[in-house]
């Protein structure tokens, strides 16, 4: 088979997601099994010795680093909607990316791609001034930036439309609805936890490029770029190292996203 015709997906985390004493997730167990990680910048969560230990982490294993900023909103880790202008949103997100960006090129890594975190991510991928927003804060730092968006979203055709590269992103723990958003996880069954069902999901998005909705109807979801496990999913570490082995077994090449987008 040519290489153009060879399947590749970049296998995320959301990491880094402590804040002082308090411990979220299982990092260290989880960064060998994946190509990217999206690292918390202080505002949902995080703190200055998070970020500089999870960036040190990723740098052991040479997996890739991404900004994932947030709502300001500690106390709801950043899972409730704000209220906040396009520029507010732009300003909010360059001061987390910058922050990040310092502590990895402090370490001698380059940031690979900007990850919008819980509401701010739902908001932008239906809400063009909330996109546009995100957009312009990593068109502002100029580095090259991969903006990880929902396959078929506001946010994909915003970052698209305004020239940078935008990779598509499934979650591999996550309900879909049958107009291809997120189950709420106020909702019953929207966190899937079960192994088998998992990557069976996944293979299935990445190679088909379908999903069965909550409803049982079959999503299309077009391309997909990026397959996400939450960190703070119970059952992370065990999906993230049967997800490599899953995808590897069907055919698909797991890579950090800078490799093929």
């Amino acid at each position: 088979m040519g290489d153009c015709l060879k399947l590749r997906v970049d296998l995320n985390c959301d990491l880094g997601e402590g804040y002082g004493a308090f411990k979220v997730g299982g990092d260290a167990e989880i960064m060998p099994h994946i190509t990217s990680a999206n690292i918390a910048c202080g505002f949902h969560a995080g703190d200055p010795m998070t970020m500089a230990r999870t960036i040190d982490l990723a740098k052991k294993h040479g997996t890739a680093v991404g900004a994932h900023p947030g709502y300001p909103d500690l106390l709801g880790f950043g899972r409730r909607e704000m209220q906040l202008t396009s520029a507010e949103i732009k300003n909010y997100t360059m001061y987390q990316v910058a922050a990040l960006q310092g502590f990895a090129e402090a370490a001698g890594l380059r940031l690979q791609h900007v990850k919008a975190h819980g509401a701010l991510y739902n908001k932008a991928a239906e809400d063009e001034e909330t996109s546009r927003g995100i957009v312009n804060a990593v068109q502002a730092l100029g580095e090259g930036l991969i903006i990880l968006a929902p396959p078929m979203s506001v946010l994909a055709k915003v970052a698209t439309d305004a020239g940078l590269r935008c990779a598509k992103e499934f979650f591999a723990d996550r309900a879909y609805n049958a107009d291809g958003t997120l189950v709420s996880r106020t909702q019953p069954n929207a966190i899937i936890e079960e192994t088998k069902k998992v990557v069976e999901r996944v293979v299935d998005a990445v190679v088909k490029k379908t999903v069965l909705a909550s409803n049982k109807k079959v999503v299309s979801l077009g391309r997909v770029d990026t397959i996400c496990v939450h960190g703070d999913t119970p059952t992370a570490i065990r999906l993230v190292q049967a997800l490599r082995t899953g995808l590897i077994k069907a055919g698909v090449e797991v890579k950090p996203l800078r490799s093929f987008i």
